[in-house]
């Protein structure tokens, strides 16, 4: 699809989940009240000893999703602090040249801390990326759980960023009061 094919209606964005040796993503298409998985997946890196020649090829590959997918905006997950501060560091240069790639691009993007990211996805800031994962799965539709869940993590950094721009959803779970509040909002979305 085009972008000038996209109406006010509709919404690509891609989600990253920043990572020196793994990077996830995930593009999520929004029509309407529609929320559907475009793709998800990883770039693995751990076989590239040179960090600034991760940094390429991260640069790289960024942009060709870009390319591949037309997102209107990108989500990226905010390094968190850690004690070591040679990996925050390593990380924090990840984000960059991700961040680099999509403002070459001219895309938007948005940041959102992990435990923003967790709050929106699942209600709950302190969520295991497996409940992250589990709570895509059961709110996009998809059947078979990526091997590597930092494919997930990228994809909750874009349904954040949907709900967070998302004025009165009724998908979002921390905007409407909790669990019961969805369920009773979005009975569609059970599975008996």
């Amino acid at each position: 699809m085009a972008k000038n094919e996209i109406t006010s209606a509709e919404k690509i964005i891609l989600g990253i989940d920043p990572g020196t040796n793994v990077m996830g993503y995930g593009v999520l298409h929004i029509k309407g009240t529609e929320l559907k998985l475009e793709t998800a997946g990883i770039i693995h890196l751990e076989k590239i000893d040179n960090h600034p020649l991760k940094l390429k090829h991260i640069f790289e590959k960024t942009l060709r999703l870009i390319e591949s997918y037309l997102p209107d905006e990108m989500a990226i997950e905010a390094p968190f602090f850690g004690k070591n501060v040679q990996s925050m560091l390593k990380l924090g240069r990840a984000q960059g040249v991700a961040l680099a790639a999509a403002l070459f691009k001219n895309i938007p993007v948005f940041e959102y801390s992990p435990k923003k990211i967790k709050q929106s996805v699942t209600g709950n800031g302190s969520a295991t990326k497996e409940q992250v994962a589990a709570m895509l799965q059961q709110l996009l539709h998809f059947e078979e759980m990526p091997k590597y869940l930092d494919a997930t993590d990228g994809l909750a950094a874009a349904l954040c960023h949907h709900f967070q721009n998302t004025n009165g959803s009724k998908t979002a779970v921390a905007k409407k009061g909790g669990w019961k509040s969805f369920i009773d909002d979005n009975p569609d979305k059970i599975i008996s």
